[in-house]
């Protein structure tokens, strides 16, 4: 390690055995005076995921988190981490390495997973305090890999982790994974008329006439944040939910009670983007706000309407980030059908330690020749913007 720091690295089987005082100085430490950068990771999230049974051992997300304390058993380090009995809601796809470790004889499940659940969306991953000494990183990755080997599990990952980490976990030797997502940047845009005007003519018109075929029924759409969200909005959100998760997943990821638990807790993290048509709720989409970022999670309706998804998700989140002032847009995972509607590809990140040699060799030279093909898709994807072409 690099300083004489002797920590000690307990292991949580929930968030409720750690104060949210204690979880958020590592996990969020800048929201004292406002919003977390990342929304996900904070204590009332992953505590509203277990308590409503969506991230729960019953749904194969067992709580394992890590927590490091110095000597005076002060808190300077924690992990949102799980043994996971599948690769369901990690948005990061290893079925083919299970089928071939377990094709050889092997046990791929339960693994060891870093991540915040059912969300694919890039933050910190090893939540250290600001006056942390310099080893809690490293001591966090020794105990979960500790815990890894001691347990006879086949592997540890960490998903949507920052480059940062990503880079300094190849120096460590993690093996690194790359993919990419569509986010939308906001270039300072006064309103989404600026916006349009970067894009060429032709796909200017496209989504102007989008704009206008979503709303031709006579559609309302409203935002609503913090209290202005009331029961009603759920109750017609979780029918959209459940529509959508049946189609996508078989079932949805996460349970009734954890909407309930987003009204009591997570309000003021959330904007609700709803639709109406007659009175009627017809479709909504739920975000999350973060200190820079807007991020877009599920979607539903009971409706359809022509472009009225590319209306809700996309063009309305726009607009929520200018009016906010943030940075950007991440839409989710996948969708090539964003890159017309001004979000560009950025690349994700993942690491992870494979516990038998071989078996890392192996994965490791995938991964080398996965990097490859995707910075390529990427670099072609850029080429086909539905940006103004410079000079």
């Amino acid at each position: 390690m690099n300083d004489d720091t002797a920590f000690t690295i307990d292991v949580l089987s929930g968030l409720d055995e750690i104060s949210a005082a204690e979880w958020d100085a590592c996990a969020c430490p800048e929201a004292v005076d406002g919003r977390p950068i990342d929304p996900f990771t904070t204590h009332r999230f992953l505590n509203a995921l277990e308590e409503s049974g969506s991230g729960s051992p019953q749904e194969g997300w067992a709580p394992r988190h890590l927590v490091a304390r110095t000597p005076d058993r002060t808190v300077v380090g924690v992990m949102p981490l799980y043994a996971k009995g599948h690769s369901q809601g990690e948005f990061v796809f290893d079925h083919n390495w299970a089928h071939a470790w377990e094709s050889a004889g092997g046990s791929y499940y339960p693994k060891l997973q870093a991540a915040a659940p059912f969300t694919p969306a890039t933050g910190r991953r090893l939540l250290t305090a600001p006056d942390a000494p310099p080893s809690t990183d490293l001591a966090l990755i020794e105990g979960a890999i500790q815990l890894t080997n001691s347990n006879q599990l086949s592997s540890f990952h960490i998903t949507f982790c920052t480059e940062e980490e990503w880079l300094w976990g190849d120096e460590i030797g993690l093996l690194r994974r790359q993919d990419q997502q569509f986010h939308w940047v906001n270039d300072g845009y006064g309103d989404f008329g600026e916006f349009l005007a970067t894009l060429s003519s032709r796909k200017r018109k496209q989504l102007r006439k989008e704009r206008e075929k979503a709303l031709a029924s006579d559609i309302e759409i409203i935002h609503l944040t913090g209290d202005a969200i009331e029961a009603e909005h759920w109750d017609a959100f979780w029918r959209f939910y459940q529509d959508t998760g049946a189609r996508k997943w078989g079932r949805p990821y996460l349970t009734r009670a954890f909407f309930h638990l987003a009204q009591e807790r997570l309000r003021d993290d959330i904007l609700l983007v709803m639709c109406r048509r007659e009175g009627r709720w017809i479709a909504g989409a739920l975000n999350f706000i973060g200190r820079h970022t807007l991020f877009g999670r599920y979607w539903g309706c009971n409706e359809d309407h022509p472009f009225l998804h590319f209306e809700t998700c996309y063009y309305q989140a726009i607009d929520a980030a200018i009016a906010m002032k943030l940075g950007r847009v991440e839409a989710g995972a996948q969708g090539a059908h964003k890159l017309a509607r001004g979000y560009l590809p950025c690349p994700t990140y993942s690491l992870h330690y494979i516990a038998d040699p071989g078996f890392r060799r192996a994965v490791g030279n995938y991964l080398e020749r996965e990097r490859e093909a995707v910075d390529q898709e990427i670099e072609f994807l850029l080429d086909r913007s539905p940006f103004k072409k410079e000079s």
